[in-house]
């Protein structure tokens, strides 16, 4: 069945990222009717620059003269691409970005009439900060994961990039780009998948919208053995902390292979964390899992899980303690390891929750992803803790569950 990774990170901003012409400032001049004025207007004067992660903001004074309508900025952000950047007679600043690396440019700066006419050149220069791209591309690393590896880095001006990952083809005998990955996120954690145990030259590298790409990391890592768990092998393994199920949506319809009919359902009338537990038949390292909810007139609402934490034991017979609404991932009270904290994604309309449409609801249909933290403990019992519904009610469903992973 099609999936849906919890970890999606924007990738609409390239298609939708339309690179700004005018100053972020008041642009009220555009507007102003043509003048038949054809003098050769004044040049910008008192330059004074602040740079900052891959451009910089370039101050000045305008020439006294009203019939100015703009600044223009033409300048270079690497070998061969030309940008130029407005910036209206309101303003006393242009910006200037996208440069591919934290060095001296050229920038010429023009201020043009309301007869379209410019002034002679001003030629400035200018120094970037290091690019965001590069400063991202610093802190990558990769190591290997369940059917693929798994890509960490820091984003901390939380700005526009890519992370593309390539994978070295057989049948090409080449490099290939084989995932990608854009986000905004401060933090990057992400695992790409699909890959056997075979030893294979991977490579991941950092774009940004201006198309400035950074140097690749390469490694050559052998993926780890993953399988779908055997539900066959499942049972529930109640609790005295369990919640009160609601007649006939048992623990087991988790994993009875369908995620149509009923799942699993509290009564009424609970307080959170809504808990279920049972045992998977033998000792696994988890490496991720699908959570099917209940959809049409129930996604986005009513018991379906917003916030939730999985638990996990590899004792023989764990003791039952009660849960907490809010725990550190790794945390271990008594028999039970927080194997992970999640938050189901909003709907991918960006409709707000009651107003969703058919396409969300077929993304709640398909089921949604979560990895589980490569450092989690292997497990033979877990624990689903649903922290918070998207109703914020006091009961939690969940139709299906499918788990991977591999065998201790």
């Amino acid at each position: 069945m099609m999936k849906h990774s919890y970890i999606n990170s924007g990738l609409l901003f390239f298609c939708i990222s339309i690179l700004s012409l005018f100053s972020c400032k008041k642009n009220d001049g555009y507007n102003s009717p043509p003048s038949e004025d054809k003098t050769k207007p004044g040049v910008v004067t008192n330059i004074k620059i602040e740079n900052y992660n891959g451009g910089s903001y370039i101050l000045y004074d305008l020439p006294n003269s009203p019939n100015i309508l703009y600044v223009l900025a033409k300048y270079q952000i690497r070998n061969g691409v030309s940008r130029e950047t407005k910036s209206s007679y309101y303003s006393d600043t242009v910006k200037v970005e996208g440069f591919a690396k934290g060095e001296v440019y050229d920038v010429t700066l023009y201020t043009v009439s309301r007869a379209d006419v410019m002034s002679d050149p001003v030629e400035v220069k200018i120094k970037p900060k290091t690019p965001v791209y590069e400063e991202v591309s610093k802190s990558l690393f990769i190591e290997p994961d369940f059917g693929g590896i798994h890509v960490k880095a820091a984003n901390p001006f939380k700005k526009e990039i890519g992370i593309l990952i390539t994978a070295f083809n057989k049948s090409t005998q080449s490099m290939e780009v084989y995932d990608q990955h854009y986000t905004n996120s401060e933090k990057v954690d992400f695992s790409v998948r699909g890959f056997d145990t075979e030893l294979r030259d991977f490579g991941v590298f950092v774009t940004d919208r201006y198309g400035n790409i950074s140097d690749t990391l390469k490694s050559r890592l052998s993926p780890l053995f993953e399988q779908m768990l055997d539900n066959d092998r499942f049972t529930a393994f109640n609790l005295p902390s369990d919640t009160e199920i609601y007649p006939t949506w048992t623990v087991n319809n988790l994993w009875n292979g369908t995620a149509g009919g009923n799942g699993w359902h509290t009564n009424p009338n609970q307080v959170a964390p809504f808990v279920c537990t049972f045992n998977v038949g033998d000792s696994y390292k988890l490496s991720r899992f699908i959570l099917y909810a209940r959809p049409n007139q129930y996604s986005f609402s009513h018991g379906n899980p917003k916030r939730f934490s999985i638990w996990g034991s590899n004792v023989a017979s764990p003791r039952d303690i009660k849960l907490p609404t809010v725990a550190e991932e790794g945390i271990v009270l008594g028999d039970w390891t927080n194997l992970g904290n999640f938050r189901y994604p909003d709907p991918p309309s960006g409709l707000s929750v009651g107003a969703t449409n058919a396409a969300d609801n077929a993304f709640v249909v398909a089921g949604v992803e979560f990895n589980v933290p490569l450092v989690a403990p292997p497990v033979r019992f877990m624990r689903v803790a649903v922290n918070e519904s998207w109703s914020g009610g006091d009961f939690a469903h969940i139709m299906e569950l499918t788990f991977y992973g591999q065998k201790n």
